[in-house]
Protein backbone atom coordinates (compact mmCIF):
# COMPACT_ATOMS: atom_id res chain seq x y z
CA UNK A 1 0.00 0.00 0.00
CA UNK A 2 1.42 3.35 -0.45
CA UNK A 3 -1.11 5.02 1.82
CA UNK A 4 -3.73 3.58 4.60
CA UNK A 5 -5.97 6.26 3.79
CA UNK A 6 -6.12 8.68 0.92
CA UNK A 7 -8.39 12.05 1.17
CA UNK A 8 -8.95 13.75 -2.36
CA UNK A 9 -9.36 17.07 -1.79
CA UNK A 10 -7.64 19.43 0.17
CA UNK A 11 -10.24 21.35 1.57
CA UNK A 12 -12.36 21.65 5.20
CA UNK A 13 -13.96 18.66 5.14
CA UNK A 14 -10.53 16.52 3.56
CA UNK A 15 -8.19 18.19 6.24
CA UNK A 16 -10.63 17.49 8.86
CA UNK A 17 -11.25 14.26 8.40
CA UNK A 18 -7.61 13.29 7.85
CA UNK A 19 -6.65 15.04 11.01
CA UNK A 20 -9.24 12.92 12.76
CA UNK A 21 -8.04 9.85 11.03
CA UNK A 22 -4.35 10.46 12.15
CA UNK A 23 -4.85 11.28 15.68
CA UNK A 24 -7.20 8.05 15.67
CA UNK A 25 -4.57 6.18 14.62
CA UNK A 26 -1.14 7.42 14.59
CA UNK A 27 0.60 4.55 13.33
CA UNK A 28 -1.62 5.20 9.38
CA UNK A 29 -0.17 6.50 6.69
CA UNK A 30 -2.89 9.08 5.66
CA UNK A 31 -2.42 11.23 2.54
CA UNK A 32 -3.93 14.55 1.31
CA UNK A 33 -4.03 14.96 -2.71
CA UNK A 34 -5.01 18.30 -3.56
CA UNK A 35 -5.11 19.35 -7.46
CA UNK A 36 -4.55 22.52 -6.78
CA UNK A 37 -1.77 25.01 -6.19
CA UNK A 38 -2.82 25.25 -2.50
CA UNK A 39 -4.95 23.89 0.29
CA UNK A 40 -7.92 25.02 2.08
CA UNK A 41 -8.80 27.82 -0.50
CA UNK A 42 -12.34 28.25 0.57
CA UNK A 43 -11.54 28.72 3.88
CA UNK A 44 -8.74 31.46 2.98
CA UNK A 45 -11.33 33.43 0.86
CA UNK A 46 -15.43 32.80 3.19
CA UNK A 47 -16.43 35.70 5.11
CA UNK A 48 -14.06 38.40 2.78
CA UNK A 49 -11.20 36.87 4.03
CA UNK A 50 -12.55 36.28 7.83
CA UNK A 51 -13.71 32.79 7.84
CA UNK A 52 -17.13 32.05 8.80
CA UNK A 53 -16.04 29.10 11.06
CA UNK A 54 -19.68 28.22 11.84
CA UNK A 55 -22.48 29.45 13.17
CA UNK A 56 -24.14 30.02 16.74
CA UNK A 57 -26.96 27.30 16.64
CA UNK A 58 -25.98 24.30 19.07
CA UNK A 59 -29.09 22.75 19.00
CA UNK A 60 -29.01 19.96 16.59
CA UNK A 61 -32.71 19.91 15.68
CA UNK A 62 -32.84 24.03 15.03
CA UNK A 63 -29.19 23.42 13.26
CA UNK A 64 -30.67 21.06 10.56
CA UNK A 65 -33.37 23.18 9.56
CA UNK A 66 -30.81 25.54 7.96
CA UNK A 67 -30.06 22.76 4.92
CA UNK A 68 -32.28 22.42 2.27
CA UNK A 69 -31.04 19.40 1.15
CA UNK A 70 -29.41 17.24 3.94
CA UNK A 71 -31.39 18.08 6.85
CA UNK A 72 -33.01 15.02 7.86
CA UNK A 73 -29.57 12.50 7.28
CA UNK A 74 -27.23 15.53 9.18
CA UNK A 75 -29.09 15.37 12.65
CA UNK A 76 -27.38 12.64 13.63
CA UNK A 77 -24.24 13.76 13.05
CA UNK A 78 -24.94 16.78 14.65
CA UNK A 79 -25.87 14.91 17.87
CA UNK A 80 -21.87 13.80 17.66
CA UNK A 81 -20.54 17.41 16.75
CA UNK A 82 -22.70 20.50 16.18
CA UNK A 83 -20.98 23.89 15.92
CA UNK A 84 -19.53 23.89 19.67
CA UNK A 85 -17.89 20.89 19.67
CA UNK A 86 -15.97 23.21 16.37
CA UNK A 87 -15.88 26.09 18.63
CA UNK A 88 -13.71 23.67 21.25
CA UNK A 89 -11.41 22.24 18.78
CA UNK A 90 -10.08 25.41 17.61
CA UNK A 91 -9.89 27.18 20.75
CA UNK A 92 -8.01 23.89 21.95
CA UNK A 93 -5.55 24.75 19.63
CA UNK A 94 -5.22 28.31 20.56
CA UNK A 95 -8.20 29.94 18.24
CA UNK A 96 -10.38 31.64 19.90
CA UNK A 97 -13.93 31.91 18.10
CA UNK A 98 -16.07 35.34 18.66
CA UNK A 99 -20.24 35.77 17.88
CA UNK A 100 -21.25 38.18 15.44
CA UNK A 101 -24.86 39.81 16.04
CA UNK A 102 -26.43 37.48 13.25
CA UNK A 103 -24.87 34.68 14.78
CA UNK A 104 -21.62 33.87 12.57
CA UNK A 105 -18.49 33.00 14.31
CA UNK A 106 -15.45 34.24 13.12
CA UNK A 107 -11.95 33.68 14.20
CA UNK A 108 -11.07 36.91 17.09
CA UNK A 109 -8.24 37.52 14.47
CA UNK A 110 -10.73 38.20 11.70
CA UNK A 111 -8.22 36.35 9.68
CA UNK A 112 -9.02 33.59 7.63
CA UNK A 113 -5.45 32.06 7.83
CA UNK A 114 -5.73 31.54 11.13
CA UNK A 115 -7.88 28.84 10.31
CA UNK A 116 -5.76 27.61 7.65
CA UNK A 117 -2.43 27.89 9.34
CA UNK A 118 -4.37 25.61 12.36
CA UNK A 119 -5.64 22.96 10.26
CA UNK A 120 -2.55 22.44 8.28
CA UNK A 121 -0.07 22.65 11.59
CA UNK A 122 -2.49 19.92 13.12
CA UNK A 123 -2.12 17.88 9.98
CA UNK A 124 1.15 18.24 9.90
CA UNK A 125 1.87 17.14 13.98
CA UNK A 126 -0.69 14.28 12.98
CA UNK A 127 1.86 12.86 10.70
CA UNK A 128 -0.64 13.37 7.40
CA UNK A 129 1.42 14.30 4.18
CA UNK A 130 -0.17 16.10 1.70
CA UNK A 131 0.59 16.53 -1.93
CA UNK A 132 -0.70 19.42 -3.99
CA UNK A 133 -0.82 20.23 -7.77
CA UNK A 134 -1.86 16.33 -7.88
CA UNK A 135 -4.98 15.67 -9.75
CA UNK A 136 -6.76 12.12 -10.05
CA UNK A 137 -7.76 10.83 -13.44
CA UNK A 138 -9.60 7.69 -12.26
CA UNK A 139 -10.71 5.53 -9.32
CA UNK A 140 -10.93 2.12 -9.52
CA UNK A 141 -11.46 -0.70 -6.46
CA UNK A 142 -11.29 -4.23 -5.85
CA UNK A 143 -11.73 -6.31 -2.89
CA UNK A 144 -8.75 -5.12 -1.25
CA UNK A 145 -7.88 -1.58 -2.16
CA UNK A 146 -8.27 1.25 -4.08
CA UNK A 147 -5.80 2.21 -7.01
CA UNK A 148 -5.98 6.06 -7.87
CA UNK A 149 -4.51 6.86 -11.12
CA UNK A 150 -3.71 9.89 -11.22
CA UNK A 151 -3.43 12.76 -14.25
CA UNK A 152 0.14 12.30 -14.25
CA UNK A 153 0.21 9.07 -14.58
CA UNK A 154 1.18 7.67 -11.61
CA UNK A 155 -0.85 4.96 -9.24
CA UNK A 156 -1.32 4.85 -5.84
CA UNK A 157 -2.95 1.94 -3.66
CA UNK A 158 -4.66 2.64 -0.52
CA UNK A 159 -7.10 0.74 1.54
CA UNK A 160 -9.65 3.68 2.07
CA UNK A 161 -10.33 6.45 0.07
CA UNK A 162 -12.34 9.87 1.28
CA UNK A 163 -14.01 12.20 -1.39
CA UNK A 164 -13.94 15.36 0.21
CA UNK A 165 -13.21 17.84 -3.65
CA UNK A 166 -16.20 20.37 -3.26
CA UNK A 167 -19.18 20.77 -5.32
CA UNK A 168 -19.20 17.89 -7.94
CA UNK A 169 -18.79 19.02 -11.93
CA UNK A 170 -18.58 17.11 -14.75
CA UNK A 171 -14.94 15.84 -14.22
CA UNK A 172 -12.62 12.21 -13.94
CA UNK A 173 -14.49 12.01 -10.22
CA UNK A 174 -17.65 12.79 -11.60
CA UNK A 175 -17.28 10.02 -13.62
CA UNK A 176 -15.14 7.24 -11.13
CA UNK A 177 -18.32 7.69 -8.77
CA UNK A 178 -20.93 6.68 -11.63
CA UNK A 179 -18.52 3.98 -12.60
CA UNK A 180 -18.44 2.94 -9.18
CA UNK A 181 -22.02 2.30 -8.79
CA UNK A 182 -22.86 5.75 -7.45
CA UNK A 183 -25.87 8.03 -8.56
CA UNK A 184 -25.23 11.67 -8.52
CA UNK A 185 -28.17 14.20 -8.04
CA UNK A 186 -28.51 16.67 -10.34
CA UNK A 187 -26.02 19.49 -9.85
CA UNK A 188 -26.99 23.07 -10.22
CA UNK A 189 -25.74 26.23 -8.17
CA UNK A 190 -26.58 27.52 -4.64
CA UNK A 191 -26.14 30.32 -3.10
CA UNK A 192 -26.35 33.07 -5.98
CA UNK A 193 -26.89 37.31 -6.45
CA UNK A 194 -30.13 38.18 -8.81
CA UNK A 195 -29.35 39.95 -11.90
CA UNK A 196 -32.09 43.07 -11.76
CA UNK A 197 -31.98 45.74 -14.36
CA UNK A 198 -34.16 48.46 -12.89
CA UNK A 199 -33.99 52.31 -12.48
CA UNK A 200 -35.19 51.92 -8.82
CA UNK A 201 -32.03 50.12 -7.93
CA UNK A 202 -29.94 51.24 -11.00
CA UNK A 203 -26.88 52.79 -9.75
CA UNK A 204 -27.16 52.24 -5.79
CA UNK A 205 -24.24 49.65 -5.28
CA UNK A 206 -23.27 49.08 -1.86
CA UNK A 207 -26.96 50.26 -0.38
CA UNK A 208 -28.08 47.90 1.76
CA UNK A 209 -31.56 47.70 3.46
CA UNK A 210 -31.61 45.56 7.05
CA UNK A 211 -35.37 43.78 7.23
CA UNK A 212 -36.67 42.80 3.42
CA UNK A 213 -38.88 40.01 2.57
CA UNK A 214 -38.26 38.52 -0.66
CA UNK A 215 -40.33 35.95 -2.32
CA UNK A 216 -40.83 34.44 -5.72
CA UNK A 217 -44.60 34.52 -6.78
CA UNK A 218 -46.43 31.34 -7.90
CA UNK A 219 -43.61 29.29 -5.65
CA UNK A 220 -43.52 28.66 -1.96
CA UNK A 221 -40.34 30.44 -1.76
CA UNK A 222 -39.77 33.12 0.17
CA UNK A 223 -37.19 34.69 2.60
CA UNK A 224 -36.29 37.45 4.51
CA UNK A 225 -33.12 39.28 6.69
CA UNK A 226 -30.83 41.80 5.18
CA UNK A 227 -30.78 42.56 1.01
CA UNK A 228 -27.80 44.37 -0.60
CA UNK A 229 -28.04 46.45 -4.03
CA UNK A 230 -24.87 45.35 -5.77
CA UNK A 231 -23.78 46.37 -9.73
CA UNK A 232 -26.04 44.22 -11.48
CA UNK A 233 -28.88 43.69 -9.00
CA UNK A 234 -29.87 42.13 -5.69
CA UNK A 235 -27.62 40.32 -3.15
CA UNK A 236 -27.42 40.09 0.51
CA UNK A 237 -28.47 37.04 2.97
CA UNK A 238 -32.28 37.37 2.01
CA UNK A 239 -31.40 36.85 -1.56
CA UNK A 240 -28.80 33.90 -1.30
CA UNK A 241 -31.00 32.18 1.51
CA UNK A 242 -33.56 32.44 -1.56
CA UNK A 243 -31.18 31.34 -3.94
CA UNK A 244 -30.47 28.34 -1.79
CA UNK A 245 -33.67 26.76 -1.47
CA UNK A 246 -34.87 27.42 -4.81
CA UNK A 247 -31.26 26.28 -6.29
CA UNK A 248 -33.26 23.65 -8.04
CA UNK A 249 -36.42 25.35 -8.94
CA UNK A 250 -34.60 28.28 -10.28
CA UNK A 251 -32.03 26.12 -12.62
CA UNK A 252 -35.40 24.85 -14.24
CA UNK A 253 -36.44 28.26 -14.77
CA UNK A 254 -33.05 29.54 -16.35
CA UNK A 255 -32.93 32.03 -13.85
CA UNK A 256 -35.49 34.10 -15.31
CA UNK A 257 -38.08 34.56 -12.84
CA UNK A 258 -40.53 37.45 -10.98
CA UNK A 259 -39.39 38.61 -7.60
CA UNK A 260 -41.77 40.53 -5.44
CA UNK A 261 -39.87 42.76 -2.22
CA UNK A 262 -40.89 43.84 0.54
CA UNK A 263 -38.59 46.55 1.64
CA UNK A 264 -39.47 46.50 5.39
CA UNK A 265 -41.01 43.55 5.99
CA UNK A 266 -44.76 45.30 7.16
CA UNK A 267 -47.89 45.17 5.34
CA UNK A 268 -49.55 47.39 2.38
CA UNK A 269 -52.07 48.84 5.40
CA UNK A 270 -50.00 49.79 8.27
CA UNK A 271 -47.48 51.96 5.48
CA UNK A 272 -50.96 53.92 4.43
CA UNK A 273 -51.59 54.12 7.96
CA UNK A 274 -48.32 55.68 8.78
CA UNK A 275 -48.64 58.33 5.59
CA UNK A 276 -52.01 59.37 6.82
CA UNK A 277 -50.67 60.64 10.19
CA UNK A 278 -47.88 61.80 8.20
CA UNK A 279 -50.27 63.87 6.30
CA UNK A 280 -51.52 65.31 9.75
CA UNK A 281 -48.38 65.91 11.47
CA UNK A 282 -45.72 67.00 8.36
CA UNK A 283 -48.29 68.09 5.94
CA UNK A 284 -45.72 71.10 4.78
CA UNK A 285 -42.57 68.43 4.28
CA UNK A 286 -41.67 67.11 0.69
CA UNK A 287 -42.26 63.41 0.56
CA UNK A 288 -39.07 63.25 -1.40
CA UNK A 289 -37.40 64.43 1.06
CA UNK A 290 -38.32 62.34 4.51
CA UNK A 291 -38.06 58.89 4.17
CA UNK A 292 -40.19 56.46 5.83
CA UNK A 293 -39.17 53.13 7.91
CA UNK A 294 -35.58 53.67 8.36
CA UNK A 295 -35.21 53.06 4.26
CA UNK A 296 -32.35 54.88 2.85
CA UNK A 297 -32.95 58.24 1.24
CA UNK A 298 -31.39 57.17 -2.39
CA UNK A 299 -34.03 54.31 -2.51
CA UNK A 300 -36.45 56.00 -1.06
CA UNK A 301 -36.35 58.58 -3.77
CA UNK A 302 -36.78 56.26 -6.31
CA UNK A 303 -39.28 54.70 -4.91
CA UNK A 304 -41.04 57.46 -4.55
CA UNK A 305 -39.98 58.27 -8.24
CA UNK A 306 -41.52 54.92 -8.85
CA UNK A 307 -44.76 55.54 -7.40
CA UNK A 308 -45.83 58.33 -9.86
CA UNK A 309 -44.92 61.02 -7.06
CA UNK A 310 -43.69 64.68 -8.17
CA UNK A 311 -40.61 65.66 -6.08
CA UNK A 312 -42.12 68.77 -4.87
CA UNK A 313 -45.43 67.33 -3.38
CA UNK A 314 -45.91 67.43 0.27
CA UNK A 315 -47.55 65.28 2.33
CA UNK A 316 -50.66 67.82 2.63
CA UNK A 317 -50.91 67.20 -0.88
CA UNK A 318 -50.90 63.17 -1.37
CA UNK A 319 -53.66 61.54 -1.83
CA UNK A 320 -55.18 58.09 -1.05
CA UNK A 321 -54.19 56.72 -4.21
CA UNK A 322 -50.83 58.11 -4.28
CA UNK A 323 -50.50 56.98 -0.50
CA UNK A 324 -51.46 53.48 -1.65
CA UNK A 325 -48.63 53.33 -4.79
CA UNK A 326 -46.06 54.60 -2.89
CA UNK A 327 -46.81 51.57 0.09
CA UNK A 328 -47.09 49.38 -2.55
CA UNK A 329 -43.68 50.05 -4.02
CA UNK A 330 -42.28 49.79 -0.69
CA UNK A 331 -44.19 46.70 0.05
CA UNK A 332 -44.87 44.85 -2.75
CA UNK A 333 -42.37 45.87 -5.38
CA UNK A 334 -41.85 43.54 -8.73
CA UNK A 335 -38.53 43.01 -10.35
CA UNK A 336 -38.13 40.69 -12.94
CA UNK A 337 -35.00 38.61 -12.24
CA UNK A 338 -32.59 37.59 -15.79
CA UNK A 339 -29.68 35.74 -14.27
CA UNK A 340 -27.43 35.31 -11.74
CA UNK A 341 -24.02 36.09 -10.65
CA UNK A 342 -22.42 33.17 -8.14
CA UNK A 343 -21.62 34.90 -4.53
CA UNK A 344 -17.62 34.16 -4.43
CA UNK A 345 -17.35 34.10 -0.94
CA UNK A 346 -20.11 31.56 -1.17
CA UNK A 347 -19.77 29.76 -3.99
CA UNK A 348 -22.12 26.69 -3.29
CA UNK A 349 -23.27 23.56 -4.83
CA UNK A 350 -26.65 21.70 -5.13
CA UNK A 351 -26.36 18.24 -6.26
CA UNK A 352 -23.65 15.11 -5.57
CA UNK A 353 -23.91 11.72 -4.08
CA UNK A 354 -27.45 10.68 -3.50
CA UNK A 355 -27.62 10.22 0.63
CA UNK A 356 -29.07 7.08 0.77
CA UNK A 357 -26.20 5.89 -0.83
CA UNK A 358 -24.07 6.71 2.20
CA UNK A 359 -24.02 5.65 6.12
CA UNK A 360 -24.27 8.79 7.92
CA UNK A 361 -22.83 7.34 11.07
CA UNK A 362 -19.31 6.48 9.19
CA UNK A 363 -20.03 8.51 6.31
CA UNK A 364 -19.27 5.39 4.07
CA UNK A 365 -20.65 4.18 1.05
CA UNK A 366 -23.49 1.80 0.91
CA UNK A 367 -22.32 0.34 -2.32
CA UNK A 368 -18.48 0.73 -2.21
CA UNK A 369 -16.53 -0.69 1.13
CA UNK A 370 -14.05 1.69 2.55
CA UNK A 371 -15.20 4.62 0.43
CA UNK A 372 -16.38 7.49 2.32
CA UNK A 373 -17.54 11.08 1.84
CA UNK A 374 -17.31 14.80 3.21
CA UNK A 375 -18.78 18.15 2.81
CA UNK A 376 -20.44 19.36 -0.68
CA UNK A 377 -19.82 16.33 -2.29
CA UNK A 378 -22.29 15.20 -1.36
CA UNK A 379 -25.89 16.45 -2.30
CA UNK A 380 -26.32 18.48 1.08
CA UNK A 381 -25.73 22.29 0.89
CA UNK A 382 -27.36 25.20 3.33
CA UNK A 383 -27.98 28.79 3.96
CA UNK A 384 -25.02 31.21 3.98
CA UNK A 385 -23.72 31.91 7.37
CA UNK A 386 -21.07 29.13 8.18
CA UNK A 387 -23.53 26.22 7.85
CA UNK A 388 -21.59 24.69 4.94
CA UNK A 389 -18.69 24.55 7.23
CA UNK A 390 -19.90 22.88 10.17
CA UNK A 391 -21.47 20.10 7.92
CA UNK A 392 -17.59 20.01 6.50
CA UNK A 393 -16.51 19.85 9.39
CA UNK A 394 -18.70 16.95 11.04
CA UNK A 395 -19.08 14.91 8.00
CA UNK A 396 -15.30 15.47 7.63
CA UNK A 397 -14.88 14.06 11.37
CA UNK A 398 -17.14 11.10 11.06
CA UNK A 399 -15.61 9.74 7.85
CA UNK A 400 -11.67 10.41 9.62
CA UNK A 401 -12.60 8.15 12.78
CA UNK A 402 -14.57 5.69 10.57
CA UNK A 403 -11.10 5.35 8.53
CA UNK A 404 -9.20 4.84 11.08
CA UNK A 405 -11.34 2.30 12.90
CA UNK A 406 -11.75 0.51 9.48
CA UNK A 407 -8.22 0.30 8.75
CA UNK A 408 -7.89 -0.90 12.25
CA UNK A 409 -9.76 -4.33 11.77
CA UNK A 410 -8.82 -4.81 8.77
Amino acid sequence: MDSDVIVIGGGAAGFFAAIHCAEANPNLKVRILEKGRRVLTKVLISGGGRCNVTHSCFVPRELVQRYPRGSRELLGPFHSWQPQDTIDWFESRGVAIKTEDDGRMFPTTDRSETIADCLVEAARSAGVYVETETGVAAIKHDDDAFVLVLTDDRKLISARVMLATGGLKPDAIHDSLLSLGHTIQPLAPSLFTFHVADPRINDLPGLSVENVSARIPETKLSESGPALITHWGLSGPAILKLSAWGARELAERHYRFPLQINWISQDTEHVVADFKRQKQTAGRKHIANTPRFDLPRRLWERLVNAAEIPTHQTWGQIDNRGMTRLAEQITAGKFDVTGKSMNKEEFVTCGGVTLKEVNFKTMESRIVPGLHFGGEILDIDAVTGGFNFQAAWTTGRLAGLAMAEGCQRS
